[in-house]
């Protein structure tokens, strides 16, 4: 079951499976260090089994801090966005204004930097709540295109986000470390929804 509302500045949604309640929010200041925890844990989970241990050191170092998850959650050209389960958190999601890449056409383009779902919630329904959290906070600051950079050796998550509706337009290079590979560039324009989610 899922009911939710939304508003400038807060949004909750929650998704209640197996006798287990998701609440989706808006993340804030107290939660930077677990979120520098969990996204430094499903980060290397996802890439380490593929990537030299040094390398993804380094990337976590640099990308994943509770300084670095607390400049993001305070800056304004973010939306951060939470799969709460109590104790634990199950998924997150960033969207950020940033200047796309030339192959990103569409208009208002609003990137979805980072989006992961913690391994036993995979398949349980979640990715596609979080997507839909991730498509009204991207209509909330004013776009119409959402586009996203995915390695190309990640196969389920390209899978997932051409069945959430995008589609490859292009190839952008991403630094592991100092290991250069390629992501795949897809785009999807944004669903003109109102911006609230339903109550069912």
């Amino acid at each position: 079951m899922l009911t939710g509302d939304y508003a400038a500045w807060m949004w909750f949604n929650f998704l209640r499976m197996e006798n287990q309640t998701i609440q989706l929010r808006r993340g804030e200041l107290t939660d930077a260090a677990r979120l520098a925890t969990f996204a430094a844990r499903t980060f290397a989970c996802t890439f380490g089994p593929d990537n030299r241990p040094e390398d993804i050191a380094a990337h976590l170092e640099a990308s994943y801090g509770v300084a670095q998850q607390a400049r993001e959650l305070t800056d304004p050209m973010y939306v951060t966005l939470l799969a709460d389960a109590g104790t634990d958190l199950a998924a997150f999601a960033q969207v950020r204004r940033k200047e796309p890449p030339p192959c990103v056409t569409g208009p208002a383009p609003i990137e979805l930097y980072r989006f992961y779902v913690d391994i036993p919630w995979q398949g349980r329904g979640v990715a596609p709540c979080l997507m839909s959290a991730v498509q009204d906070a991207a209509t909330e600051m004013g776009g119409r295109t959402l586009w996203l950079s995915v390695w190309e050796r990640n196969p389920r998550a390209r899978a997932f986000y051409h069945k959430s509706g995008f589609r490859d337009v292009g190839v952008a290079d991403f630094y592991v470390g100092p290991d250069r590979q390629r992501d795949r560039i897809l785009v999807s324009p944004i669903d003109p929804r109102p911006i609230h989610s339903p109550r069912v």
